[in-house]
């Protein structure tokens, strides 16, 4: 009688130990399927120069309007949002990037900073530019675009005027999205806004809501097998 109760009490362990392998089994193969993370968006990010400290552009180029000696940057990267995005690099000094731009009545100076980024940034199949400094003369009510136009053409906008590209760079794409593992994965309504402001709604920044709600079923199961599991041997 007692060996019988011992096979029996031996097939349920066994039992309850192949449902929690099964429940284990379900939760990887969840994990498995979920979507890679989007590692962000490749643009053309737009800066102002505060004093010693680059900040991300509250407007866009199209119309911002900065002031005689003022410096801007143009930076391009791949970034979730304006809170990542990467800065421009090198001096920024507005004396040393317009020493040999003299002013001039009824015209304004700009120094602007060109950073075309690095390799891992850059789209596939193209090298990005070495960065450069360039001094725009321009008239007194120009914008930042007019500004950039004025040393850095061509410059290539897309249809909501989203900077795509500047001095020719890059040769294709404009805020594309792009996956964890640097594939291209272009959603158009999702792109980053001109205006400077971060994304709210960007999609692939973490679990969904099935993945997440996946996990926590088979969590649910799993706990109720084993405690079901230490019931019967007590």
């Amino acid at each position: 009688m007692t060996r019988g109760r011992t096979a029996r009490t031996r097939g349920r362990r066994w039992r309850a130990r192949t449902a929690v392998g099964a429940l284990l089994a379900a939760l990887l193969c969840v994990l498995a399927a979920a979507p890679s993370q989007a590692a962000g968006y490749r643009y053309w990010s737009f800066w102002d120069r505060d004093g010693g400290t680059w900040t991300y552009a509250t407007q866009g180029p199209g119309t911002a309007r900065p002031e005689d000696g003022d410096v801007q940057g143009f930076r391009f990267s791949v970034s979730e949002n304006s809170q990542d995005a990467a800065k421009p690099r090198g001096p920024a000094d507005f004396a040393d990037i317009c020493a040999k731009t003299p002013a001039r009545d009824g015209r304004k100076r700009i120094g602007l900073v060109l950073d075309f980024g690095t390799r891992a940034d850059a789209p596939r199949g193209e090298s990005p530019p070495a960065p450069r400094l360039a001094c725009a003369r321009v008239a007194e009510d120009a914008t930042s675009a007019e500004a950039l136009a004025s040393v850095a053409k061509p410059l290539r906008y897309d249809s909501k005027a989203l900077l795509c590209a500047i001095d020719g760079y890059p040769e294709s794409g404009c805020g594309e999205q792009v996956s964890g593992d640097g594939t291209d994965r272009s959603r158009a309504e999702e792109k980053p806004r001109p205006e400077g402001t971060a994304n709210q709604d960007q999609g692939g920044g973490g679990p969904s809501v099935g993945l997440i709600a996946g996990i926590a079923a088979v969590a649910v199961l799993g706990g109720a097998a084993f405690w079901q599991a230490r019931r019967r041997r007590g």
